[in-house]
Order: structure tokens, then C-alpha cells, then sequence
């Protein structure tokens, strides 16, 4: 009887001293395909996360792996050695679904390093700034995506409300600059609460969104929206996004004053003057900015960059055929509008480094296929210098040299300003911030 049980406990061991190993000698076997993820990522500069992402604490966490399943960018996280790891940092566009995801709350989400710092504006957790009065929400403050952006544009508007306004018909109780996301959001919300209100977008309905390719999908997730109730929403093309905000603001008889950019706004005996690019000025008891952090497109300051066949976004790329058209920039706006114009034009795309870095996996697979089948001319090491009528001056790396190009469009993705300036002159502090961790609601 004794023996029997001694064999019993022996095969029992056995089978679980078998069990452990073969679960060990799998995750190291994992391990090493994220190290060896790791090591791809920082030879393609990807590994240095550049806006928001994940930090994850060792100490909590279990690695269970949701929030590398949760992660609808694939390859941003991983599990090494027992615990979260970041891979492809940078490709992180702050869905905060491995956030959510995490069972022990093992994650926060942060912007800038501790190398690398963000200009932020001063935000308070009721997305108030420094200026009494006057709101932030959305990308400007550093989270970036639609569903992020909605839900504060939401909360920004029931904090004023909250707060409470005091009525006066002199003057609007609220001006929203910018019609992206978030300040389609807060429109909403304004309506939803009776306020005498007016949104203004520079641009057309949609905002950041609206500057998107066509054939671009928009990736986001189910959210709220004021007046109009729970969305889902995953893969999403940009006119789908934009066909149900207008339908949210037809449906609640919403007009946005579109083309409308917003100059100058100041603090004046107890409410806001807002003047816009045409002298009007305008009055309100509170301002909420949703203008975003891309700000005015960054400009090469070349001559011939005023010419009318220069541009900075890519708008209905498929009325383009038959063009001579140059690309200028490496990051995913760049890439992304050389390949949609690559497919009924002649695209050259000029890159002042010598390889693409920071741009998305599936951008960069796509962009490697297009160039091994001569789908478009990539030009490393290259700086536009002049645009002329019907060519372009590019300068190369090569002390002197100087190549021109046959040209018909120009399509230039330098990236855009923080509206600083804009933001400081209505008093609205900025700080430079290293690895700041962003207030987020689970």
C-alpha cells in the first residue's frame, strides 16, 4: 500500500515537474521572440515611445497578457521574462485598451520620457486650465484618440455646467473652438444643457479627421456621445466617422460655423473676447479649445512654397491622375498619402534621413512592397530647396549637388506647431513635461 502511494506521488511529481518545465522552457521561448521584437524596434528608432503610452510596474504585474491581447495595434507590448514589456513604443497612438484591460492595474498611461519632454498646456482634472473660464480637451491636452477626445469634450462641458453660468444675453455661455472629436462632443453636451453656445472650426466638420485620406481607417472604439447614445464603433472608415457626426448634429438641428479660424482669444472684465481671422470679435462667459496639437502645418519656408500646387493634406486623392507629384516627409501622414497617390501617379517621396523610422508596422510593410515594385521613387537623404511652375530643386547630402525634378504637385508633411504662442497670449501656462502620467478614468 505504501509503495503504491509512493509511486503514485512519484508520477504525480513527474507529471508536474514535466508541466512547469515545458510552461517555463515556453516562456523564455517567448521571451526571446520579443527580445528579438525589441532589438528590430530600436534599429528602426521605434522602441522610444513619442506621445502617449503604457508604463507598466513590474512589481504589480501578473503578465497575464490581456494587455498584449487588448492592443489593437498589435506589437506595441509583449511579455519578457515574466513581465510587460514595450516593443514598438513609438507606433502607440494611446487607445488605453491595455489600461483598461489589465487585471491588477499594472499600467498607467504616460507622455514623454524621461529624455524626451512634451509641451502640455496647464490642465486641471476637470479640464480647466489655469485661466478660469477657459477649457482644454483632446489631443491639445495630450490624449489623443477619438474616444479619448469624445469623452472629454463630454466631461469638459457637465464640469462648466456643474460649476454653473451665470445668465447673460450679452454674450454667448460658451464658444467652442474646433469641431473635431472633442469639440463635436462638447457641442453636443452644450445643446444637451440649453447653453447659448457657438462652435467654430478653422477648417470642415471632422477636424484632424477630416484631413485623413479617404481610404484611411479611422480606428477607435465604442463611446458615448452627448444627445445621440452609445456608439460602437472599431474599424471605421474616415466617411462612416463623418457621415454619424453629421448625423448627431443634423438630428439635434446643429450648425457649426466651419471656415471660421480663430485669431486671438483674451481674458476681458470677466469673460472672453474671441476675435477671429476676419476682425469679427466675439463674447463669451467660458471657451473650450479642441483645436488639437498639430496646430498650423509646419512649413518648409522655401521659395515657390506659396505656389497654389502646394499643399499640406491630402484631400480626395482619388480626382488625382496622371500627375508628376512629390512627397515631402517620413512619419505615417507622408507615407500614407504616397501610397494612396502612387496608385494613378508618378510619386517621388524625398525623406531628409536615410530610412523611414517611427511610422506604423503596417506602413512600413506597405511602403517596403510599394518600393521593391516600383510603385513609387523614394529619395533618402533630401531636402526640397525651390518649387517652381512645373519642377522642383531637391538637395542632397552631397556637398553641392542639386537634382530637379519634372513636378506638377507638391504634397509637403513636416508636421505641425504647438499653437503656443496662441495659447500663451491667453495666458495659458505651458510646461515641459518628462514622463507625465495622464488622469484617465478606467
Amino acid at each position: 500500500m505504501i509503495l503504491e502511494q509512493i509511486i503514485i506521488y512519484s508520477i504525480v511529481f513527474l507529471v508536474c515537474g514535466v508541466i512547469i518545465f515545458i510552461y517555463l522552457r515556453k516562456l523564455k521561448k517567448a521571451s526571446k521572440k520579443v527580445e528579438a521584437k525589441i532589438e528590430i524596434a530600436k534599429q528602426e528608432g521605434l522602441h522610444e515611445p513619442v506621445s502617449l503610452h503604457p508604463v507598466i510596474d513590474l512589481n504589480t504585474c501578473i503578465k497575464s497578457g490581456a494587455c498584449v491581447t487588448a492592443c489593437p495595434e498589435k506589437d506595441i507590448l509583449g511579455i519578457l521574462n515574466g513581465g510587460g514589456a514595450l516593443i514598438n513604443a513609438s507606433s502607440c497612438v494611446g487607445h488605453g485598451a491595455c489600461f483598461h484591460a489589465c487585471p491588477v492595474e499594472a499600467i498607467t498611461l504616460a507622455i514623454g520620457t524621461e529624455k524626451r519632454g512634451v509641451d502640455l498646456p496647464h490642465v486641471s482634472q476637470t479640464y480647466e486650465t489655469n485661466v478660469p473660464g477657459m477649457y482644454i480637451a483632446g489631443e491639445l491636452g495630450g490624449m489623443g484618440l477619438i474616444k479619448n477626445s469624445v469623452e472629454q469634450g463630454a466631461m469638459a462641458v457637465e464640469n462648466l455646467v456643474r460649476n454653473g453660468i451665470r445668465k447673460d444675453d450679452s454674450t454667448y455661455d460658451l464658444i467652442i473652438v474646433g469641431a473635431g472629436p472633442a469639440g463635436i462632443s462638447a457641442t453636443l453636451a452644450a445643446k444637451k444643457h440649453g447653453l447659448n453656445f457657438l462652435t467654430l472650426e478653422q477648417d470642415t466638420l471632422g477636424g484632424t479627421v477630416f484631413t485623413f485620406p479617404r481610404a484611411k481607417v479611422v480606428m477607435t472604439a465604442p463611446m458615448d456621445l452627448p444627445l445621440f447614445g452609445k456608439v460602437k464603433l472599431f474599424d471605421t472608415s474616415k466617411a462612416e466617422l463623418l457621415g454619424l457626426w453629421n448625423e448627431a448634429l443634423s438630428k439635434n438641428n446643429i450648425t457649426i460655423r466651419e471656415k471660421t479660424k480663430v485669431e486671438e482669444i483674451l481674458p476681458e472684465n470677466g469673460h472672453f473676447k474671441v476675435t477671429t481671422l476676419n476682425g469679427e470679435a466675439l463674447l463669451a462667459k467660458h471657451v473650450l479649445l479642441a483645436i488639437g496639437r498639430r496646430g498650423t502645418p509646419r512649413k518648409l519656408g522655401i521659395p515657390g512654397e506659396m505656389s497654389e500646387k502646394v499643399a499640406y493634406r491630402l484631400l480626395e486623392p482619388e480626382n488625382i491622375h496622371q500627375k508628376e507629384v512629390i512627397v515631402v516627409g517620413g512619419g505615417d501622414s507622408a507615407i500614407e498619402a504616397a501610397l494612396l497617390l502612387a496608385e494613378q501617379n508618378k510619386v517621388v517621396l524625398s525623406y531628409r534621413k536615410d530610412k523611414f523610422s517611427r511610422i506604423k508596422p503596417k506602413n512600413r510593410e506597405k511602403i517596403a512592397e510599394a518600393i521593391e515594385k516600383q510603385l513609387l521613387t523614394p529619395m533618402f537623404n533630401t531636402n526640397l530647396a525651390r518649387i517652381e511652375d512645373d519642377r522642383v530643386f531637391l538637395t542632397t547630402d552631397k556637398e553641392g549637388e542639386e537634382v530637379i525634378l519634372k513636378n506638377d504637385l507638391v504634397y509637403i508633411f513636416a508636421g505641425g506647431e504647438l499653437p503656443t504662442q496662441f495659447l500663451e497670449k491667453a495666458g495659458v501656462q505651458i510646461t515641459k513635461r518628462f514622463g507625465y502620467t495622464m488622469k484617465k478614468h478606467k
